[in-house]
């Protein structure tokens, strides 16, 4: 399974390619995970909302089109005091988004909370505090970077270790439905 995350923002916007490795060593989360690819579209500050917004789509669709990911998880809008700033955050959102359903991904999406949640255990974890889980669990050297780039692979994390809980808790369920244990 390969799950492409994104941090959605109109100048800087995060991505990270996570696998499910069926052949590693299970990770620290019961899970083998791998980085894949991790980085940032940026788009020119200067340039008129929809040239950022076409910009912005076209990266994503590339990164769909190159990779071939089978989930799509993104980082839900924060709500800012500057209603403009939320409504461009939307608006990137929304071609993230349309990039996805496009290429007929699953798509997603994760209010900021529970990706810190996710990972580092707690919905108020600073951005280090979740950059040094990251670094745990798909055992890396540092920490992904641009800090951008580390949200976006936070996502696709977060989608990893909610779909394996997920998977866990049916698998008890249907045992004790069926009276069979779970594998």
């Amino acid at each position: 399974m390969l799950v492409l995350g994104i941090d959605p923002g109109t100048a800087v916007t995060g991505y990270g390619l996570v696998r499910r490795d069926q052949n590693s060593k299970t990770g620290p989360a019961g899970i083998g995970m791998r980085l894949i690819e991790c980085g940032v579209i940026r788009t020119k500050p200067r340039d008129p909302l929809a040239a950022r917004l076409r910009e912005i789509h076209q990266g994503v669709s590339e990164l769909i089109s190159r990779h071939k990911p089978d989930h799509l998880a993104v980082e839900d809008v924060f709500y800012s005091r500057n209603v403009r700033t939320t409504l461009a955050l939307g608006h990137a959102r929304g071609v993230i988004l349309l990039a996805g359903e496009i290429a007929g991904l699953s798509i997603h999406e994760y209010p900021p909370a529970e990706v810190k949640k996710a990972i580092a255990g707690t919905g108020s974890a600073t951005k280090e505090q979740v950059q040094f889980m990251l670094t745990r669990l798909l055992r890396l050297k540092a920490a992904p970077e641009p800090a951008d780039a580390s949200d976006g692979v936070a996502a696709a994390v977060t989608y990893m270790l909610t779909a394996h809980m997920a998977a866990i808790t049916n698998g008890a369920h249907n045992a004790a439905r069926t009276g069979r244990p779970a594998r």
